[in-house]
């Protein structure tokens, strides 16, 4: 028995209609989120990518320079590469230092029998103060000539360091306040912890293992993706790292205060400077957009190769995950 020709067309076309209703129903419920991603993200990227190759200053029209920006964020500004060390040795020392001390935090909570409470909020609460008063209260802590630190370490026959007047302790000073405000790390570690089976680590110590060993083959892979998120998050958090750097720059140099003072990034020598600093002061206080937006694509950058490659390297990335 054949199907009409025309009964089968029209068949074809209720299909075809229904199949257009489907994609405007899901159009439709896609609409905010498109909107969003249109007005917040696609737009404000092409801009920036366009004005990069302008000599723009806000005020007058745009004039296309070519490559000019390129050429002299690369080969003759001063300031750009000292802010790329800088904020790559905080990727690298820094979010290493705040990951395996969150962790470290999470597993001693998550073993203590006895005040868990007050050791979870202890641990929290330095996580909830506000980054400038945090900052300005560890320039005083570490400040060396009346700083309690330093008179402690002069105390026990120690040296004492410059922190952040010197320029070879300026950023350990600023990984020593991150891992200080370590406790969003801590929360999410202990669920991980504690999300665990209880099996796997009876069998595991029915058969004799260690506890180096249950934490390396139980622990370790069963929260893998937990310390992958925490990873990458720090990267992306240390890439856009800029209160706390100026405000101990500023702090240590003593120009903290004052309407109309003038001070650039960076004080002890060029030490913390980083790459959201000088996108801030070449954009928003010298008005030279068309360099500022070279500076922020190239942070972009950084960020989507870094957290590329720690999705690409995740089954390396705690040595002893799943393969």
């Amino acid at each position: 028995m054949t199907t009409h020709p025309l009964r089968a067309k029209r068949r074809r076309s209720a299909l075809a209609a229904k199949r257009r209703r489907t994609a405007l129903r899901t159009l439709a419920f896609m609409a905010p989120w498109l909107i969003g991603f249109a007005v917040f993200f696609a737009y404000p990227l092409l801009s920036t990518v366009y004005f990069s190759f302008t000599r723009y200053d806000g005020f007058r029209p745009p004039v296309f320079n070519g490559l000019d920006n390129w050429t002299y964020v690369f080969t003759r500004y001063p300031q750009f590469w000292p802010a790329m060390r800088n904020t790559l040795w905080l990727v690298v020392v820094m979010v290493a230092c705040r990951v395996a001390f969150g962790l470290g935090v999470g597993l001693l909570v998550t073993k203590v029998r006895t005040g868990a409470g007050i050791f979870r909020t202890l641990f929290y609460l330095p996580y909830l103060a506000p980054p400038v008063a945090a900052t300005l209260s560890f320039v005083f802590l570490l400040n060396p000539g009346t700083g309690p630190v330093n008179t402690l370490l002069d105390g026990a026959g120690l040296p004492q360091p410059g922190w952040f007047t010197d320029a070879d302790w300026s950023k350990p000073a600023l990984t020593l306040l991150a891992v200080w405000g370590v406790g969003d790390l801590m929360v999410i570690f202990m669920a991980a912890l504690l999300d665990v089976p209880k099996e796997q680590y009876e069998a595991a110590e029915l058969d004799g293992a260690g506890a180096w060993q249950r934490f390396r083959h139980i622990t370790l892979p069963n929260i893998s993706p937990i310390i992958l998120f925490a990873v990458v998050t720090g990267v992306i958090q240390a890439m856009q790292y800029y209160t706390q750097p100026l405000v101990a720059g500023k702090a240590a140099a003593g120009v903290i205060g004052g309407s109309g003072q003038q001070f650039e990034p960076g004080y002890p020598d060029k030490s913390t400077l980083t790459l959201p600093q000088i996108v801030y002061n070449t954009g928003f206080q010298r008005f030279d957009y068309g360099t500022a937006c070279v500076l922020a694509l190239v942070l972009f950058t950084l960020c989507m190769a870094f957290t590329a490659l720690l999705m690409r390297r995740r089954g390396g990335l705690i040595g002893g995950g799943h393969r």
